[in-house]
């Protein structure tokens, strides 16, 4: 009876604790897109403001890489717009004391939006960037602009990501996307290479005393904090790059996808070890009876069966790569812009989310941009999971 109750207990604890794990990373997922994607329910201006012109203008499309550029001086005319051969007067609010005095406007800025609608009727050029609680747009003469919400495209498309820009943020990803996939890409193929010899190495030809040894210190890399990694990398690695290909500074893609691929490197050999270990020794005997050579072997037979392994093991050093924030912080430059080259200052998904989460307002704009961008990495490690699950359990024979 007590045999039984024991084995109840235990079976109810491992199913509890079973749930509670799954519900747990249920509760996490859906908190993770709920929070993103309201980031496309925002408008394109920052919140708590409007843009306002004159009710004589007859520019209506506006999106936020439109009013950057007005902002920043590259569009000058409303003629580039569609609207009349008027040049643009920028105005914000500071400008107000550039028309009246503050007895004008009043103790409490009372007479402020209707000062605002007087400035705004007589300059027709002018485009004002104006708080809601002084909105001048119940006086005549002046139009608010109908600014779209921010979208997909405008998100996964965009090409510029300046999240406290004023008064249109951009929060264009390409930049973080392309930066991410370039510098994991290269960490592999650094990394699986010399990860693949090693693997090898400790399986088939290192003596039983030297596997024994090295072993242990290969999997004791991965438990090394990724800062240390990032320190390695910002003193030893990117001096050297810099000084290797006469770059203007170090903190390079290459910098970044030299580090990741030390760190995928305990993930990939170990993985891969035991798989290759995995191979029937009958198949191996049989395989040198024929008259295989013993590299013969290891590269027809017991590679070949180790197919499924070696992937497995590739795909999470991936992973690894993919989700790594700190070390990649500190050694790609952190730059978000469009990568042309290894030797480009990048910056990656997880590096933008650890540098930028911080100082962004709750549930403002760049708040849910930043979890938009966490559920990216997370359908990204998603996929490359399954992948690595499916992988692991095939097994294929073709080969051999």
């Amino acid at each position: 009876m007590l045999k039984k109750l024991s084995n109840f207990t235990i079976k109810s604890l491992l199913t509890f604790s079973g749930a509670f794990a799954g519900i747990t990373v249920l509760f996490i997922s859906i908190f993770l897109f709920k929070e993103g994607l309201g980031f496309f329910k925002k408008p394109a201006v920052e919140e708590g403001y409007s843009l306002y012109v004159n009710s004589k203008n007859r520019v209506e499309d506006f999106n936020s890489k439109k009013i950057k550029e007005i902002f920043d001086h590259e569009i000058t005319n409303w003629n580039e717009l569609g609207g009349e051969d008027v040049e643009i007067l920028l105005f914000r609010m500071d400008n107000i004391f550039d028309y009246y005095s503050d007895e004008e406007l009043g103790e409490e800025y009372e007479f402020l939006a209707e000062k605002l609608a007087e400035v705004i009727k007589e300059k027709e050029g002018i485009i004002a960037f104006v708080p809601h609680q002084y909105s001048p747009a119940e006086y005549s003469g002046v139009k608010e602009l109908s600014v779209p919400n921010i979208t997909p495209s405008d998100f996964f498309a965009g090409r510029d990501w300046l999240p406290t820009a004023t008064p249109s943020p951009l929060f264009g990803t390409l930049p973080m996307l392309l930066g991410t996939l370039l510098v994991s890409f290269f960490a592999i193929l650094f990394a699986l290479p010399l990860g693949l010899g090693v693997a090898i190495y400790l399986s088939e030809l290192a003596p039983e005393a030297i596997r024994k040894f090295l072993k242990p210190i290969i999997e004791l890399l991965a438990g090394i904090p990724s800062i240390v990694y990032g320190f390695f990398g910002l003193v030893v690695l990117a001096p050297l790059v810099q000084k290797t290909f006469n770059l203007p500074v170090g903190e390079t893609a290459l910098t970044g996808s030299l580090i990741l691929a030390i760190m995928a490197l305990p993930t990939i050999i170990s993985i891969a070890e035991d798989a290759l270990r995995n191979t029937p020794r009958a198949m191996k005997e049989a395989s040198l009876a024929l008259g295989a050579t013993h590299w013969q072997t290891i590269y027809r037979v017991i590679i070949p069966y180790s197919k499924s392994g070696i992937s497995a093991a590739v795909v999470l050093g991936i992973g690894r790569a993919i989700g790594e924030t700190m070390a990649v912080l500190m050694v790609t430059g952190n730059a978000a812009l469009m990568p042309t080259s290894l030797f480009d200052p990048v910056r990656t998904i997880p590096a933008t989310i650890a540098a930028e989460l911080g100082e962004a307002p709750s549930g403002g704009a760049h708040y849910q941009a930043l979890f938009l961008l966490g559920a990216i990495l997370f359908i990204i490690t998603l996929f490359i999971s399954i992948a690595a699950e499916m992988i692991s359990k095939k097994k294929n024979y073709k080969d051999m």
